[in-house]
């Protein structure tokens, strides 16, 4: 990928990986770098999640006990901390996509039908 292209890839809003990761793992336990592919992948490539925001969320997230983790091993047989979804991050998510919703259709209708200037 060339350098405007990274350049060019959409940042994440304060809160917003907190949402990712919480849909991740929804879908099933993870180590913290098939979180950030996962999250890659989902979005077609275009939200790349830094492993210097991605740990510290991942900690802020089983600190408030939404997350739980444990170590396994990883498909290319390396020891990782495997993440899994409690039932209070389970809540918490439909919290945050309601909230994360509300922001995203509030946003939308100040900028307008798409074409509008």
């Amino acid at each position: 990928m060339s350098t405007r292209e990274e350049i060019e890839r959409l940042t994440l809003l304060q809160g917003t990986l907190d949402l990712l990761i919480l849909r991740t793992l929804a879908l099933g336990p993870q180590h913290g770098q098939g979180i950030a592919r996962a999250i890659q992948d989902s979005s077609g490539e275009e939200l790349l999640v830094e492993h210097g925001a991605l740990y510290p969320a991942l900690q802020r997230l089983e600190a408030r006990e939404w997350i739980s983790a444990e170590w396994g091993v990883s498909g290319n047989n390396r020891k990782a901390r495997f993440y899994t979804l409690t039932k209070t991050g389970r809540k918490q998510l439909a919290v945050e996509t309601s909230r994360w919703r509300r922001l995203a259709g509030a946003i939308g209708r100040v900028l307008g039908p798409e074409g509008a200037s």
